[in-house]
């Protein structure tokens, strides 16, 4: 199911993400749920909806890792 804004995110990923990465996870968890809607290796949305976390984490991880402290910060250029 796509994500209306930040606050339809799960906890787990409004309370580990800043406002910033949450949009990106956002963006990137609805790209994907769209991209493998009609993808025949996809028995049920169970599987699609796990990919999309995938991806969504994997874009989130291209501006943000997580720090010594545990929480995400932005990725120094």
């Amino acid at each position: 199911m796509p994500y209306d804004s930040r606050s339809s995110l799960p906890d787990s990923v409004k309370h580990a993400l800043p406002p910033h990465g949450q949009d990106i996870y956002v963006a990137a968890f609805n790209s994907a749920w769209d991209e493998y809607k009609d993808k025949k290796d996809r028995r049920d949305d169970n599987s699609r909806e796990e990919v999309s976390h995938k991806v969504a984490w994997a874009a989130v991880k291209h501006q943000y890792e997580k720090g010594d402290d545990g929480k995400w910060h932005k990725k120094s250029s």
